[in-house]
Protein backbone atom coordinates (compact mmCIF):
# COMPACT_ATOMS: atom_id res chain seq x y z
CA UNK A 1 0.00 0.00 0.00
CA UNK A 2 1.27 3.82 -0.96
CA UNK A 3 2.21 5.75 1.63
CA UNK A 4 1.55 9.45 1.62
CA UNK A 5 2.70 12.60 4.22
CA UNK A 6 0.72 15.75 3.86
CA UNK A 7 3.58 18.31 5.66
CA UNK A 8 1.66 21.38 4.83
CA UNK A 9 -2.39 22.20 6.07
CA UNK A 10 -4.89 20.55 3.61
CA UNK A 11 -8.38 20.19 4.03
CA UNK A 12 -9.54 17.07 5.51
CA UNK A 13 -11.62 15.97 2.40
CA UNK A 14 -8.32 16.04 0.64
CA UNK A 15 -6.96 13.90 3.30
CA UNK A 16 -10.10 11.80 3.00
CA UNK A 17 -9.94 11.19 -0.59
CA UNK A 18 -5.90 9.55 0.23
CA UNK A 19 -7.77 7.46 2.84
CA UNK A 20 -10.56 6.23 0.72
CA UNK A 21 -8.39 5.68 -2.47
CA UNK A 22 -6.55 3.16 0.01
CA UNK A 23 -3.26 5.45 0.81
CA UNK A 24 -1.80 5.49 4.05
CA UNK A 25 -1.70 9.20 5.51
CA UNK A 26 0.34 11.11 7.77
CA UNK A 27 -0.21 14.51 8.04
CA UNK A 28 2.57 15.93 10.06
CA UNK A 29 2.30 19.82 9.34
CA UNK A 30 5.07 22.56 10.55
CA UNK A 31 7.76 20.13 10.52
CA UNK A 32 11.41 21.25 10.35
CA UNK A 33 13.65 20.26 8.05
CA UNK A 34 15.79 17.93 9.89
CA UNK A 35 12.60 15.76 11.07
CA UNK A 36 11.39 16.04 7.74
CA UNK A 37 14.58 14.59 6.77
CA UNK A 38 14.75 11.93 8.92
CA UNK A 39 11.19 10.43 8.29
CA UNK A 40 10.75 10.98 4.68
CA UNK A 41 12.69 7.96 3.98
CA UNK A 42 9.33 6.25 4.45
CA UNK A 43 7.00 7.54 2.06
CA UNK A 44 5.85 7.33 -1.34
CA UNK A 45 4.45 10.57 -1.99
CA UNK A 46 4.56 14.10 -0.54
CA UNK A 47 2.18 16.43 -0.67
CA UNK A 48 2.72 19.97 0.48
CA UNK A 49 1.69 24.00 -0.01
CA UNK A 50 4.29 26.64 -0.06
CA UNK A 51 5.65 26.14 3.44
CA UNK A 52 7.44 23.08 2.87
CA UNK A 53 10.59 23.40 1.43
CA UNK A 54 11.40 20.40 -0.65
CA UNK A 55 15.81 20.67 -1.28
CA UNK A 56 18.01 18.32 -2.67
CA UNK A 57 19.17 17.30 0.77
CA UNK A 58 15.67 16.08 1.96
CA UNK A 59 14.95 14.41 -2.01
CA UNK A 60 18.69 12.40 -1.11
CA UNK A 61 17.02 11.00 2.34
CA UNK A 62 13.64 10.35 0.04
CA UNK A 63 15.17 6.51 -0.59
CA UNK A 64 11.10 5.53 -1.82
CA UNK A 65 9.74 8.93 -2.70
CA UNK A 66 8.04 8.75 -6.40
CA UNK A 67 5.95 12.06 -6.29
CA UNK A 68 5.48 15.43 -4.83
CA UNK A 69 1.89 17.41 -5.22
CA UNK A 70 2.23 20.77 -4.42
CA UNK A 71 -1.61 22.33 -3.41
CA UNK A 72 -0.95 25.40 -6.20
CA UNK A 73 0.71 26.55 -8.76
CA UNK A 74 4.37 27.58 -7.61
CA UNK A 75 6.60 25.29 -7.20
CA UNK A 76 9.75 27.40 -5.93
CA UNK A 77 9.90 25.56 -2.47
CA UNK A 78 10.72 22.54 -4.39
CA UNK A 79 14.41 21.66 -6.43
CA UNK A 80 13.23 20.47 -9.19
CA UNK A 81 16.07 19.53 -10.78
CA UNK A 82 17.21 17.39 -7.48
CA UNK A 83 13.62 15.79 -7.87
CA UNK A 84 14.10 15.18 -11.57
CA UNK A 85 17.57 13.56 -11.04
CA UNK A 86 16.37 11.36 -8.33
CA UNK A 87 13.20 10.05 -10.39
CA UNK A 88 10.62 11.48 -8.52
CA UNK A 89 7.57 13.53 -10.06
CA UNK A 90 6.89 16.82 -9.23
CA UNK A 91 3.00 17.72 -9.90
CA UNK A 92 1.52 21.28 -9.42
CA UNK A 93 -1.85 22.14 -9.74
CA UNK A 94 -2.15 25.04 -12.04
CA UNK A 95 -5.65 25.54 -12.47
CA UNK A 96 -7.19 25.34 -9.29
CA UNK A 97 -6.39 28.81 -8.28
CA UNK A 98 -7.38 31.09 -11.90
CA UNK A 99 -10.26 32.03 -11.11
CA UNK A 100 -9.33 33.69 -7.87
CA UNK A 101 -6.33 34.65 -8.73
CA UNK A 102 -7.94 36.29 -12.31
CA UNK A 103 -10.35 37.85 -10.07
CA UNK A 104 -7.77 38.98 -7.34
CA UNK A 105 -6.14 40.86 -10.18
CA UNK A 106 -9.71 42.71 -11.13
CA UNK A 107 -10.16 43.64 -7.62
CA UNK A 108 -6.88 45.57 -7.24
CA UNK A 109 -7.50 47.10 -10.74
CA UNK A 110 -10.74 48.48 -9.29
CA UNK A 111 -8.64 49.51 -6.37
CA UNK A 112 -5.96 51.31 -8.11
CA UNK A 113 -8.63 52.63 -10.19
CA UNK A 114 -10.80 54.33 -7.61
CA UNK A 115 -7.62 54.62 -4.88
CA UNK A 116 -9.99 52.99 -2.65
CA UNK A 117 -7.65 51.71 0.49
CA UNK A 118 -6.22 55.29 0.31
CA UNK A 119 -10.27 56.62 0.72
CA UNK A 120 -11.21 53.40 3.45
CA UNK A 121 -8.30 54.32 5.52
CA UNK A 122 -8.86 58.22 5.22
CA UNK A 123 -12.72 58.17 5.81
CA UNK A 124 -11.70 56.12 8.60
CA UNK A 125 -9.67 58.55 10.19
CA UNK A 126 -12.36 61.18 10.20
CA UNK A 127 -11.16 62.85 6.96
CA UNK A 128 -13.60 64.00 4.07
CA UNK A 129 -11.27 64.10 0.98
CA UNK A 130 -13.31 64.02 -1.67
CA UNK A 131 -11.29 66.09 -4.17
CA UNK A 132 -8.44 64.21 -3.12
CA UNK A 133 -9.55 60.40 -4.48
CA UNK A 134 -10.40 61.46 -7.71
CA UNK A 135 -10.30 58.19 -10.15
CA UNK A 136 -10.42 56.79 -13.33
CA UNK A 137 -13.85 55.24 -15.20
CA UNK A 138 -12.24 51.42 -16.56
CA UNK A 139 -15.41 51.47 -19.11
CA UNK A 140 -13.87 52.10 -22.72
CA UNK A 141 -10.07 51.80 -21.34
CA UNK A 142 -7.29 49.84 -22.70
CA UNK A 143 -6.16 46.82 -20.53
CA UNK A 144 -2.10 45.30 -21.68
CA UNK A 145 -2.22 42.06 -20.47
CA UNK A 146 1.08 40.07 -20.12
CA UNK A 147 0.74 36.84 -20.43
CA UNK A 148 -2.84 35.42 -21.68
CA UNK A 149 -2.66 31.88 -20.79
CA UNK A 150 -5.15 30.26 -18.40
CA UNK A 151 -5.77 33.24 -15.70
CA UNK A 152 -4.55 35.77 -18.29
CA UNK A 153 -7.26 34.81 -20.55
CA UNK A 154 -9.95 34.98 -17.81
CA UNK A 155 -8.73 38.36 -16.74
CA UNK A 156 -9.06 39.43 -20.49
CA UNK A 157 -12.29 37.75 -20.44
CA UNK A 158 -13.59 40.01 -17.34
CA UNK A 159 -12.26 43.14 -18.62
CA UNK A 160 -14.43 42.94 -21.63
CA UNK A 161 -17.00 42.44 -20.05
CA UNK A 162 -16.35 45.62 -17.98
CA UNK A 163 -16.20 47.07 -21.77
CA UNK A 164 -12.57 47.59 -21.73
CA UNK A 165 -10.56 47.16 -25.00
CA UNK A 166 -7.63 44.21 -24.69
CA UNK A 167 -4.59 43.81 -26.22
CA UNK A 168 -2.29 41.02 -25.17
CA UNK A 169 1.47 40.27 -25.45
CA UNK A 170 2.04 36.12 -25.58
CA UNK A 171 4.48 34.44 -27.83
CA UNK A 172 2.54 31.30 -27.51
CA UNK A 173 -1.14 33.12 -28.24
CA UNK A 174 -2.27 32.55 -31.50
CA UNK A 175 -4.18 35.09 -33.76
CA UNK A 176 -6.80 32.74 -34.01
CA UNK A 177 -7.08 32.01 -30.60
CA UNK A 178 -6.90 35.63 -30.00
CA UNK A 179 -9.59 36.50 -31.86
CA UNK A 180 -11.95 33.90 -30.59
CA UNK A 181 -11.03 35.56 -26.89
CA UNK A 182 -11.93 38.98 -28.25
CA UNK A 183 -8.83 40.36 -27.76
CA UNK A 184 -5.68 41.80 -30.23
CA UNK A 185 -2.89 40.03 -30.24
CA UNK A 186 0.42 42.69 -30.43
CA UNK A 187 3.69 42.66 -29.57
CA UNK A 188 5.22 43.91 -26.02
CA UNK A 189 6.68 47.70 -27.46
CA UNK A 190 2.97 48.42 -29.01
CA UNK A 191 1.07 46.96 -25.55
CA UNK A 192 3.36 49.39 -23.43
CA UNK A 193 2.33 52.59 -26.10
CA UNK A 194 -1.39 51.81 -25.63
CA UNK A 195 -2.18 50.44 -22.16
CA UNK A 196 -4.09 52.09 -19.75
CA UNK A 197 -3.78 49.45 -17.67
CA UNK A 198 -1.30 46.87 -17.37
CA UNK A 199 -1.60 43.38 -15.76
CA UNK A 200 1.09 40.49 -15.63
CA UNK A 201 0.11 36.74 -16.15
CA UNK A 202 3.36 35.29 -17.21
CA UNK A 203 5.42 32.99 -15.28
CA UNK A 204 9.17 34.22 -13.78
CA UNK A 205 11.68 32.76 -16.35
CA UNK A 206 14.82 34.12 -18.09
CA UNK A 207 12.90 35.74 -20.57
CA UNK A 208 10.26 37.05 -18.38
CA UNK A 209 12.55 38.48 -15.71
CA UNK A 210 12.61 42.11 -15.03
CA UNK A 211 9.95 42.38 -18.63
CA UNK A 212 9.27 45.82 -16.84
CA UNK A 213 12.60 48.01 -15.83
CA UNK A 214 12.80 51.67 -16.48
CA UNK A 215 13.27 50.92 -20.41
CA UNK A 216 10.19 49.35 -20.65
CA UNK A 217 8.21 51.51 -18.30
CA UNK A 218 9.61 54.61 -20.14
CA UNK A 219 7.61 53.27 -23.38
CA UNK A 220 4.28 53.18 -21.14
CA UNK A 221 1.84 56.11 -21.56
CA UNK A 222 1.73 59.01 -18.88
CA UNK A 223 -0.82 57.59 -16.42
CA UNK A 224 -1.00 53.81 -16.49
CA UNK A 225 -1.40 52.20 -13.91
CA UNK A 226 0.17 48.58 -13.02
CA UNK A 227 -1.31 45.18 -11.63
CA UNK A 228 0.93 42.65 -10.54
CA UNK A 229 -0.48 39.33 -9.48
CA UNK A 230 1.95 36.39 -10.90
CA UNK A 231 5.24 36.55 -9.74
CA UNK A 232 7.68 38.85 -8.28
CA UNK A 233 10.88 39.98 -10.17
CA UNK A 234 8.82 40.34 -13.39
CA UNK A 235 8.98 44.54 -12.57
CA UNK A 236 11.58 46.24 -11.75
CA UNK A 237 10.84 47.69 -8.48
CA UNK A 238 13.08 50.46 -7.76
CA UNK A 239 12.32 51.23 -11.42
CA UNK A 240 8.93 51.62 -10.79
CA UNK A 241 9.01 53.95 -7.52
CA UNK A 242 11.31 56.00 -9.55
CA UNK A 243 8.17 55.76 -12.39
CA UNK A 244 5.78 56.31 -9.70
CA UNK A 245 7.33 59.33 -8.16
CA UNK A 246 8.63 61.18 -11.28
CA UNK A 247 4.36 61.31 -12.07
CA UNK A 248 4.78 58.81 -15.32
CA UNK A 249 3.06 55.59 -13.43
CA UNK A 250 -0.09 56.78 -11.91
CA UNK A 251 -0.59 54.09 -9.21
CA UNK A 252 0.49 50.24 -9.27
CA UNK A 253 -1.08 46.92 -7.09
CA UNK A 254 0.76 44.61 -6.40
CA UNK A 255 0.26 41.09 -4.45
CA UNK A 256 3.82 39.41 -5.17
CA UNK A 257 7.18 40.53 -4.53
CA UNK A 258 10.97 40.06 -5.61
CA UNK A 259 11.23 38.54 -2.50
CA UNK A 260 8.70 37.04 -0.43
CA UNK A 261 7.62 37.02 2.96
CA UNK A 262 7.47 40.78 1.97
CA UNK A 263 8.21 42.28 5.49
CA UNK A 264 10.03 45.35 3.77
CA UNK A 265 10.07 46.47 0.37
CA UNK A 266 10.91 49.46 -1.56
CA UNK A 267 7.21 50.18 -2.57
CA UNK A 268 5.70 49.80 0.71
CA UNK A 269 4.51 53.09 2.38
CA UNK A 270 3.70 54.88 -1.35
CA UNK A 271 0.87 56.57 -1.49
CA UNK A 272 -0.14 55.29 -5.04
CA UNK A 273 0.88 51.59 -4.01
CA UNK A 274 -1.69 48.99 -2.99
CA UNK A 275 0.25 45.73 -1.19
CA UNK A 276 -1.50 42.42 -0.70
CA UNK A 277 0.10 39.65 1.16
CA UNK A 278 0.41 37.28 -2.06
CA UNK A 279 -3.80 36.87 -1.51
CA UNK A 280 -3.99 35.82 -5.28
CA UNK A 281 -5.12 31.93 -4.45
CA UNK A 282 -6.52 32.78 -1.20
CA UNK A 283 -10.34 31.73 -1.42
CA UNK A 284 -11.97 28.98 0.71
CA UNK A 285 -12.68 27.34 -2.89
CA UNK A 286 -9.64 28.31 -4.40
CA UNK A 287 -7.42 26.36 -1.33
CA UNK A 288 -9.97 23.46 -1.51
CA UNK A 289 -9.90 22.84 -5.30
CA UNK A 290 -5.99 22.91 -4.97
CA UNK A 291 -5.79 20.65 -2.50
CA UNK A 292 -8.79 18.38 -4.07
CA UNK A 293 -6.68 18.48 -7.00
CA UNK A 294 -3.40 17.69 -5.60
CA UNK A 295 -5.08 14.88 -3.75
CA UNK A 296 -6.40 13.14 -6.63
CA UNK A 297 -3.64 13.79 -8.65
CA UNK A 298 -1.31 11.87 -6.63
CA UNK A 299 -3.67 9.03 -5.82
CA UNK A 300 -4.13 8.48 -9.50
CA UNK A 301 -0.51 8.31 -10.10
CA UNK A 302 0.61 5.47 -7.26
CA UNK A 303 -2.14 3.72 -7.96
CA UNK A 304 -2.71 3.64 -11.35
CA UNK A 305 0.36 5.49 -13.20
CA UNK A 306 -1.36 8.43 -14.01
CA UNK A 307 0.43 11.79 -14.69
CA UNK A 308 -1.44 15.16 -14.43
CA UNK A 309 -0.03 18.42 -14.49
CA UNK A 310 3.53 17.15 -13.97
CA UNK A 311 6.43 19.99 -14.02
CA UNK A 312 9.32 17.50 -14.89
CA UNK A 313 7.36 14.57 -17.22
CA UNK A 314 4.73 14.11 -19.37
CA UNK A 315 1.53 13.36 -18.55
CA UNK A 316 -0.53 10.13 -18.73
CA UNK A 317 -4.17 10.82 -18.51
CA UNK A 318 -6.21 8.41 -16.29
CA UNK A 319 -8.06 7.28 -19.74
CA UNK A 320 -4.88 6.76 -21.33
CA UNK A 321 -2.75 4.92 -18.54
CA UNK A 322 -4.56 1.57 -19.05
CA UNK A 323 -4.09 1.85 -22.72
CA UNK A 324 -0.90 2.95 -22.16
CA UNK A 325 0.00 -0.17 -19.56
CA UNK A 326 0.73 -3.11 -22.20
CA UNK A 327 2.61 -0.67 -24.01
CA UNK A 328 4.85 0.49 -21.37
CA UNK A 329 5.65 -3.09 -20.40
CA UNK A 330 7.13 -3.58 -24.20
CA UNK A 331 9.02 -0.10 -24.10
CA UNK A 332 10.46 -1.51 -21.08
CA UNK A 333 11.12 -4.64 -22.24
CA UNK A 334 12.75 -3.27 -25.30
CA UNK A 335 14.82 -0.77 -23.54
CA UNK A 336 16.26 -3.76 -20.60
CA UNK A 337 16.82 -6.45 -23.63
CA UNK A 338 19.22 -3.91 -25.47
CA UNK A 339 20.63 -2.31 -22.59
CA UNK A 340 21.59 -6.09 -21.01
CA UNK A 341 23.44 -6.43 -24.77
CA UNK A 342 25.10 -3.29 -24.83
CA UNK A 343 28.59 -3.52 -23.29
CA UNK A 344 30.23 0.12 -25.05
CA UNK A 345 29.84 3.36 -24.46
CA UNK A 346 26.37 4.35 -25.68
CA UNK A 347 26.31 7.44 -28.45
CA UNK A 348 23.25 7.70 -29.85
CA UNK A 349 19.90 5.73 -29.32
CA UNK A 350 16.67 6.32 -32.16
CA UNK A 351 13.35 4.88 -31.56
CA UNK A 352 10.97 4.20 -34.73
CA UNK A 353 7.35 3.78 -33.71
CA UNK A 354 5.09 2.33 -36.32
CA UNK A 355 0.94 1.84 -36.18
CA UNK A 356 -1.55 2.15 -33.99
CA UNK A 357 1.06 3.13 -31.13
CA UNK A 358 1.77 6.34 -32.95
CA UNK A 359 -2.18 7.29 -32.11
CA UNK A 360 -0.75 7.29 -28.34
CA UNK A 361 1.17 9.76 -25.74
CA UNK A 362 4.78 8.20 -27.07
CA UNK A 363 6.48 10.49 -24.55
CA UNK A 364 6.07 7.98 -21.39
CA UNK A 365 7.01 5.09 -23.69
CA UNK A 366 10.70 6.61 -24.88
CA UNK A 367 10.75 7.65 -21.42
CA UNK A 368 10.69 3.73 -20.49
CA UNK A 369 13.00 2.57 -22.83
CA UNK A 370 15.62 4.92 -22.16
CA UNK A 371 15.13 3.96 -18.70
CA UNK A 372 15.32 -0.29 -19.37
CA UNK A 373 18.19 0.99 -21.76
CA UNK A 374 20.35 2.85 -18.86
CA UNK A 375 19.31 0.26 -16.06
CA UNK A 376 22.84 -1.64 -16.29
CA UNK A 377 25.02 1.19 -16.08
CA UNK A 378 23.06 3.88 -13.78
CA UNK A 379 22.48 3.74 -10.39
CA UNK A 380 18.77 4.51 -9.64
CA UNK A 381 17.49 5.60 -13.15
CA UNK A 382 13.73 5.48 -13.68
CA UNK A 383 11.20 6.98 -16.50
CA UNK A 384 11.36 10.59 -14.91
CA UNK A 385 15.28 10.89 -14.83
CA UNK A 386 16.36 8.95 -17.61
CA UNK A 387 15.85 10.85 -20.35
CA UNK A 388 17.85 13.94 -18.30
CA UNK A 389 20.70 11.59 -17.65
CA UNK A 390 20.79 10.60 -21.47
CA UNK A 391 21.51 14.58 -22.38
CA UNK A 392 23.74 14.40 -19.49
CA UNK A 393 25.84 11.75 -21.21
CA UNK A 394 25.88 13.10 -24.74
CA UNK A 395 23.42 10.30 -25.55
CA UNK A 396 21.86 11.04 -28.99
CA UNK A 397 18.37 10.22 -28.82
CA UNK A 398 15.76 10.67 -31.50
CA UNK A 399 12.20 9.51 -32.10
CA UNK A 400 9.98 8.79 -35.13
CA UNK A 401 6.79 8.08 -36.01
CA UNK A 402 4.80 5.94 -38.97
CA UNK A 403 0.94 5.74 -39.14
CA UNK A 404 1.51 2.31 -41.10
CA UNK A 405 3.31 -0.89 -40.40
CA UNK A 406 4.09 -3.61 -42.53
CA UNK A 407 3.50 -7.34 -40.53
CA UNK A 408 2.15 -6.06 -37.51
CA UNK A 409 -0.55 -3.77 -36.09
CA UNK A 410 2.07 -1.91 -33.85
CA UNK A 411 5.98 -2.40 -33.70
CA UNK A 412 8.16 -0.15 -32.13
CA UNK A 413 11.80 -0.71 -32.79
CA UNK A 414 14.76 0.87 -30.51
CA UNK A 415 18.05 1.03 -32.26
CA UNK A 416 21.44 1.44 -31.00
CA UNK A 417 24.65 2.74 -31.38
CA UNK A 418 27.73 2.36 -29.40
CA UNK A 419 31.03 2.65 -29.81
CA UNK A 420 31.77 0.20 -32.35
CA UNK A 421 28.41 -1.52 -33.28
CA UNK A 422 24.95 -0.71 -34.10
CA UNK A 423 22.19 -2.79 -32.62
CA UNK A 424 18.30 -2.56 -33.18
CA UNK A 425 15.44 -5.08 -31.23
CA UNK A 426 12.04 -4.53 -32.62
CA UNK A 427 8.27 -6.00 -30.73
CA UNK A 428 4.71 -6.07 -30.98
CA UNK A 429 2.02 -6.81 -29.13
CA UNK A 430 0.14 -9.90 -29.77
CA UNK A 431 -3.44 -9.63 -28.61
CA UNK A 432 -3.64 -6.56 -27.94
CA UNK A 433 -1.67 -6.47 -24.53
CA UNK A 434 0.85 -9.57 -25.00
CA UNK A 435 4.39 -7.95 -25.69
CA UNK A 436 6.81 -9.91 -27.76
CA UNK A 437 9.58 -9.57 -29.62
CA UNK A 438 9.70 -9.62 -33.09
CA UNK A 439 13.35 -9.06 -34.39
CA UNK A 440 16.63 -9.03 -32.73
CA UNK A 441 19.36 -7.66 -35.04
CA UNK A 442 17.10 -7.46 -38.02
CA UNK A 443 16.90 -11.13 -37.49
CA UNK A 444 12.80 -12.48 -37.36
CA UNK A 445 12.05 -14.10 -33.75
CA UNK A 446 9.06 -14.25 -32.32
CA UNK A 447 9.84 -14.81 -28.51
CA UNK A 448 8.10 -13.82 -25.51
CA UNK A 449 10.43 -12.21 -22.37
CA UNK A 450 10.13 -14.02 -19.12
CA UNK A 451 11.88 -13.86 -15.65
CA UNK A 452 15.36 -15.69 -16.54
CA UNK A 453 16.01 -15.73 -20.14
CA UNK A 454 19.87 -16.91 -22.34
CA UNK A 455 20.58 -15.17 -25.19
CA UNK A 456 22.85 -17.46 -27.85
CA UNK A 457 23.66 -16.11 -30.95
CA UNK A 458 25.22 -18.34 -33.33
CA UNK A 459 26.61 -20.28 -36.66
CA UNK A 460 23.59 -21.49 -38.17
CA UNK A 461 25.13 -25.12 -38.36
CA UNK A 462 23.82 -28.34 -37.33
CA UNK A 463 23.96 -30.12 -33.51
CA UNK A 464 24.16 -26.79 -31.82
CA UNK A 465 20.31 -27.07 -30.65
CA UNK A 466 20.96 -30.53 -29.41
CA UNK A 467 23.98 -29.61 -27.84
CA UNK A 468 22.60 -26.69 -25.94
CA UNK A 469 19.66 -28.43 -24.98
CA UNK A 470 22.14 -31.22 -23.36
CA UNK A 471 24.07 -28.81 -21.77
CA UNK A 472 21.19 -27.32 -19.96
CA UNK A 473 19.22 -30.41 -18.84
CA UNK A 474 22.62 -31.69 -17.34
CA UNK A 475 22.99 -28.57 -15.11
CA UNK A 476 19.67 -29.02 -13.89
CA UNK A 477 18.52 -25.79 -15.92
CA UNK A 478 14.73 -26.62 -16.91
CA UNK A 479 13.43 -24.85 -20.05
CA UNK A 480 10.71 -23.13 -20.88
CA UNK A 481 10.70 -21.60 -24.15
CA UNK A 482 12.78 -21.89 -27.02
CA UNK A 483 12.94 -19.35 -29.75
CA UNK A 484 14.98 -19.62 -33.20
CA UNK A 485 15.87 -17.14 -35.71
CA UNK A 486 18.59 -16.56 -38.59
CA UNK A 487 19.60 -14.31 -41.30
CA UNK A 488 19.67 -17.84 -44.01
CA UNK A 489 20.26 -20.92 -43.84
CA UNK A 490 24.09 -21.65 -43.04
CA UNK A 491 24.13 -17.73 -41.74
CA UNK A 492 23.72 -16.00 -38.16
CA UNK A 493 21.57 -17.10 -35.93
CA UNK A 494 20.10 -16.40 -32.82
CA UNK A 495 18.13 -18.45 -29.96
CA UNK A 496 16.27 -16.36 -27.23
CA UNK A 497 15.38 -19.34 -24.54
CA UNK A 498 13.17 -18.87 -21.27
CA UNK A 499 14.61 -20.99 -18.22
CA UNK A 500 12.66 -21.21 -15.20
CA UNK A 501 15.93 -20.31 -13.02
CA UNK A 502 19.43 -17.69 -13.59
CA UNK A 503 22.07 -18.83 -15.38
CA UNK A 504 25.02 -19.08 -13.81
CA UNK A 505 28.22 -17.70 -14.68
CA UNK A 506 29.49 -21.40 -14.98
CA UNK A 507 26.98 -22.46 -16.86
CA UNK A 508 27.43 -19.65 -19.42
CA UNK A 509 31.38 -20.34 -20.26
CA UNK A 510 29.99 -24.30 -21.05
CA UNK A 511 27.33 -22.46 -23.34
CA UNK A 512 30.23 -20.45 -24.70
CA UNK A 513 32.87 -23.01 -25.34
CA UNK A 514 29.75 -25.13 -27.70
CA UNK A 515 31.24 -25.34 -31.52
CA UNK A 516 29.62 -22.47 -32.98
CA UNK A 517 28.13 -20.74 -30.93
CA UNK A 518 29.65 -16.13 -31.37
CA UNK A 519 27.83 -15.30 -27.71
CA UNK A 520 25.40 -16.44 -24.38
CA UNK A 521 24.21 -13.95 -22.27
CA UNK A 522 22.41 -14.71 -19.23
CA UNK A 523 19.64 -11.59 -18.97
CA UNK A 524 16.49 -11.06 -16.24
CA UNK A 525 13.50 -9.63 -17.02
Amino acid sequence: MPKVLISDKLSPAAVQIFKDRGIETDVKVGLPPEELKAIIGNYDGLAIRSNTKVTAEILAAAAKLKVVGRAGIGVDNVDVPAATAQGVVVMNTPFGNSITTAEHAIALMFAVARDIPQANASTHAGKWEKSKFMGAELTNKTLGVIGCGNIGSIVADRAIGLKMKVVAFDPFLSHERAKDMGVEKVELDELLGRADFITLHTPLTDATRNILDAKALAKTRKGVRIINCARGGLVVEADLKAAIESGHVAGAAFDVFAEEPAKANILFGMEKVICTPHLGASTNEAQENVALQVAEQMSDYLLSGAITNAINMPSVSAEDAPKLRPYMTLAHQLGSFAGQLTEHGLKSVSIAYEGQVVDLNTKPLTALLLEGLLKPFVEAVNMVNAPVIARDRNIAVTETKNQKSSDYHTLVTLTVTTDNKTRSVAGTLFGGDKPRIVAIKDIPIEAELGPNMLYVTNNDKPGLIGRLGTVLGEAGVNIATFHLGRTAAGGDAIALIQVDQPVSEGLLETVRALPNVVQAKAMRF
